[in-house]
């Protein structure tokens, strides 16, 4: 019983972003409803979803460049960041520029992905 409850405590841990996300258009940005459906009509968001929200939503004119060092990706973000790259002939500049992310980490992503 006591692993069981263990269980249910991590479980619930887990930030559900999809109804953080839907509460915070809702209540402060619902100008951006229409933006966001799509993304926010998926069962769970993934990590590239929350990236791409967060774009939409907060349009990065916020002091971004400070939390920059402290962003870390994991290898599925990756590939749908560099397929993203391809699927809208974007260069590493204009990548880079998109995701707030710098030329030089394009560049090794898709040094270390072979892409």
């Amino acid at each position: 019983m006591l692993q069981m409850d263990h269980h249910k405590q991590s479980h619930s841990m887990t930030p559900d972003y999809k109804k953080i996300y839907l509460d915070l258009v809702d209540l402060k940005y619902p100008e951006k409803k229409d933006e966001c459906a799509k993304i926010l009509s998926k069962k769970n968001l993934s990590a590239f979803d929350v990236i791409e929200i967060n774009r939409i939503i907060f349009n990065y004119n916020q002091d971004i460049k400070a939390n920059q060092s402290h962003r870390s990706y994991n290898e599925e973000t990756i590939h749908k960041i560099l397929e993203y790259q391809k699927k809208n002939y974007l260069n590493n500049t204009q990548l880079a520029l998109h995701f707030k992310l710098s030329r030089n980490t394009v560049a090794k992503w898709k040094n270390l992905f072979s892409i």
